[in-house]
Formats: structure tokens, C-alpha cells, sequence
């Protein structure tokens, strides 16, 4: 029995020494599910920029989706990219409270700066030699 169990513990600790994709892959699932869902309301959202109660409710779904993220578990292999996902969601919240609000040239300025984020947030990945995946 003992045997067995050893056996078993030594298999264990080989796959997930041999594998760290473990740790960072699902990270890299919802960082990739925030980001894209993120972008995709900020394009939406920039086609019906007039409408305020449409803007309200990608608002309050970017505050959701930032309030998540700051409460992720990081693995360390890519701690240094969790920043950059921080200010990618936060400046989609901004450019939605924006819109929120009637101001049109700020919305476009920090959706702008929301897209340059998401450009280094994936530099900084494809660097740790990590990437985000396609959802």
C-alpha cells in the first residue's frame, strides 16, 4: 500500500513540476475573458455612444469586471503582467463612465488608452513567455 502511494506522490509532483502551465493557464483563461469581453462592450459602446442607459450598463459591468480582477489569484510566473490587466479593465471602466456621462471625447481618449494597455499587457506576457488565449 505504501508503495502504491509513494508511486502516486512521486507522479503527482513530476506533472505539476513539469508543468506550470497549470498555474498561469487558468489565470491567463479569465485575464483573456475579461479583456475580450471588455473590448468587445468598448467597440459596442463606441457604435451607440448616445445612449446613455446602454452606457449605464457597461458601466456597471466594467466596475464588476475590474472589481474581479483585483481580487484574482496571481501566479508569480506572471505577476508582473497583473498590473497591466488592472489598468486595461480600468480604463474600459473609465471610457464607460465616460459615455455614462455625455463625453464623448474623453470616452474616445481613454478607450484609446484602454487599447495601448491591452498592447503591453500582451507584450509583457508574450516577454514572460506566456499568452493570452483566444476566447
Amino acid at each position: 500500500m505504501t508503495r502504491k502511494y509513494l508511486f502516486s506522490c512521486l507522479a503527482f509532483l513530476l506533472v505539476v513540476c513539469l508543468c506550470p502551465a497549470a498555474f498561469a493557464g487558468s489565470y491567463l483563461d479569465r485575464a483573456a475573458l475579461l479583456v475580450n469581453e471588455a473590448s468587445h462592450e468598448g467597440n459596442v459602446l463606441r457604435i451607440r455612444l448616445g445612449d446613455k442607459e446602454f452606457a449605464r450598463v457597461v458601466h456597471a459591468m466594467s466596475q464588476s469586471r475590474l472589481e474581479t480582477a483585483s481580487h484574482m489569484q496571481v501566479p508569480k510566473e506572471i505577476a508582473l503582467a497583473h498590473p497591466h490587466l488592472l489598468m486595461v479593465l480600468e480604463n474600459y471602466e473609465r471610457a464607460s463612465d465616460a459615455a455614462e456621462h455625455g463625453e464623448a471625447q474623453r470616452f474616445m481618449v481613454l478607450l484609446q488608452k484602454a487599447t495601448e494597455e491591452e498592447r503591453i499587457l500582451r507584450s509583457i506576457l508574450e516577454q514572460l513567455g506566456w499568452a493570452l488565449p483566444k476566447i
